[in-house]
């Protein structure tokens, strides 16, 4: 099965989650990462997402790894762990005065799966709007965005808020989805905080 062959994929190659596979796949869609760049991942415990961004951007770059819960050191010399909750209102004060603003921030967040699907997809709506809302403190102007959403009813007017700070967005199910899972990634592309109703949203399959 697919699921058992990224299971698997993500062991033999080092990697702590099969997420890995998911930004992997999303880069290679949209070559989104280059060398020397500064990362914040959201919610990145256990390290899946963290791990494949720091090889993307090299030695010389930074990923500031960011949850509540505990995550192992790293082997990579470029990975540092923040231990904070992204819900924390002092968030962007720490990153900005420890690092600076970010080329890229990327959230792979979910809820605590609950089963209701409505409430759910309401939870983590919530979550993508918080990662929406740090974009706009810590992201250089032309930076990226790369988020887990579910799909529902509140999707369209997450991506019309998207619209107002990047020049482009779209949406995406890599390969290492789960074809029954409800997730989908948007990726916002050129960061800008000047609000222009003329940009275009795509939708990439």
């Amino acid at each position: 099965m697919k699921e058992d062959f990224y299971y698997q994929q993500a062991r033999s190659k080092g990697y702590r989650s099969r997420a890995s596979f998911k930004l992997l796949q999303i880069n290679n869609k949209f070559s989104i990462f280059r060398k020397d760049q500064t990362i914040i991942d959201l919610g990145a415990s256990p390290g899946g997402w963290t791990q494949v961004a720091s090889h993307l951007i090299g030695g010389n770059g930074k990923v500031i790894a960011i949850d509540k819960s505990y995550i192992s050191p790293f082997k990579e010399k470029n990975i540092e762990i923040l231990n904070k909750d992204i819900l924390n209102r002092n968030l962007p004060t720490i990153i900005l005065e420890s690092y600076g603003k970010a080329d890229g921030l990327i959230s792979d967040c979910s809820p605590n799966i609950t089963g209701d699907f409505s409430r759910d997809h309401s939870i983590q709506i919530s979550l993508a709007r918080r990662a929406l809302a740090l974009t706009q403190y810590l992201l250089k102007d032309d930076g990226f965005f790369i988020c887990k959403l579910f799909q529902g009813s509140e999707l369209q007017e997450f991506m019309k808020e998207m619209k107002e700070y990047f020049e482009k967005t779209k949406l995406h199910k890599p390969a290492a989805s789960r074809k029954k899972s409800a997730e989908i990634y948007v990726v916002g592309l050129k960061y800008n905080d000047r609000k222009d109703s003329s940009k275009e949203t795509e939708k990439s399959e």
